[in-house]
């Protein structure tokens, strides 16, 4: 079975047996919005994926409008980072908005972007143009963080992309997908998950970018020790 097909598999599979639990969250979250900030209770904005751009669903965790006030055009880069990373405590979030991101359940809604097929489970997080327009000045080879479906977690989830620099954080990136490309197994996908969370939960501690480069070497195989 080739890469995308195995990944496919393993994409519907985790969604669905795991509906049980990324359901109920979704419905809790979504009412815990409505009630404490009202309409709209999810945010929705255009964000490159793979080769295109989609519009792309997420629980509103901001005040109302936040994205006209912030985003790479409005917040000069600093410190040469180009990858927009809010703050955890920026004034921007809500109360119940600040608790959901701070339990990382902030992109459940993508699930259906999973079920359509327009996202992995498993990948690199989805950017604005504008952002990636802005990497692209200093990072030529941006695009090969594109290489693979965009997923809701990956590599970088490992770390904390408050903890990278952007040299480091595309390297990491585009390794996945070459890995993906090259010896995928499910058992690379399924120990992303099964890490992240754990470090979501606070049950273990985040990874150095060393220990995820030697991750995506050793998990890119079955734990047989056989190829995927």
């Amino acid at each position: 079975m080739q890469a995308p097909s195995k990944k496919r598999v393993f994409d519907l599979a985790v969604a669905g047996l795991g509906a049980s639990v990324w359901l109920p969250a979704l419905v809790i979250c979504a009412f815990a919005i409505w009630l404490m900030e009202g309409r709209p209770v999810f945010y929705v904005s255009l964000r490159r994926v793979g080769h295109k751009a989609i519009p792309m669903v997420k629980f509103r965790t901001m005040i109302r409008n936040a994205d006209k006030v912030y985003n790479r055009e409005t917040v000069p880069v600093s410190n040469s980072v180009r990858f927009l990373n809010t703050p955890a405590d920026s004034p921007l979030y809500t109360s119940i908005g600040r608790l959901i991101e701070r339990l990382s359940l902030t992109e459940i809604p993508q699930f259906i972007h999973v079920l359509r097929g327009e996202m992995s489970i498993v990948g690199n997080r989805p950017l604005p143009e504008n952002v990636i327009g802005a990497l692209e000045e200093c990072f030529p080879h941006i695009h090969d963080r594109f290489l693979t479906p965009s997923g809701m977690m990956g590599p970088v989830q490992l770390i904390g992309r408050e903890s990278l620099s952007d040299a480091d954080r595309i390297m990491i990136e585009a390794a996945y997908c070459r890995k993906v490309l090259d010896s995928y197994s499910w058992w690379l996908d399924l120990s992303i998950v099964l890490k992240t969370v754990l470090i979501a939960l606070r049950l273990t501690r985040p990874l150095s970018v060393e220990d995820v480069r030697h991750q995506l070497l050793v998990c890119a195989r079955e734990p047989s020790g056989r190829g995927g």
